[in-house]
């Protein structure tokens, strides 16, 4: 079977609402693209970010963009806290420079993941209570 694609609109309704909430300013939604992908034959990844690197950059005389791509199969199997957990792991690879590269997994590990996650979720705690 090969790759097919499409926009994850669900996917981004939660990447905004996990920027505005943890306050990801240096995030520019705008050039962040989240897209499902269909046919992986990959069994364990859920999510990847893909940058657009210098190079492409100035070929293309463009700014710097972002992929965040959902595997269908692994990703739409999950709780909607896993969902955003996801989401918050693959946004945490944005570096605060915005500038095509990746903040790696010694920064992007599973205890900062949980944390933010955490911090999400009280957030959002507070919000509904008011």
């Amino acid at each position: 079977m090969s790759m097919r694609y499409e926009i994850a609109y669900d996917v981004k309704e939660m990447a905004e609402d996990v920027v505005k909430v943890l306050e990801m300013e240096h995030i520019d939604l705008s050039r962040v693209v989240f897209i499902r992908s269909f046919g992986s034959s990959s069994k364990r990844v859920l999510a990847r970010c893909h940058g657009l690197g210098k190079i492409w950059q100035k070929a293309l005389g463009v700014k710097p963009h972002y992929i965040i791509e959902v595997i269908a199969e692994n990703f739409d199997k999950l709780s909607h806290k896993e969902k955003v957990e996801t989401v918050i792991h693959e946004l945490m690879h944005i570096p605060k420079s915005f500038g095509g590269g990746f903040r790696h997994h010694d920064w992007v590990n599973s205890r900062n993941v949980k944390k933010m996650t955490k911090e999400y979720f009280r957030r959002k705690r507070e919000i509904f209570k008011l």
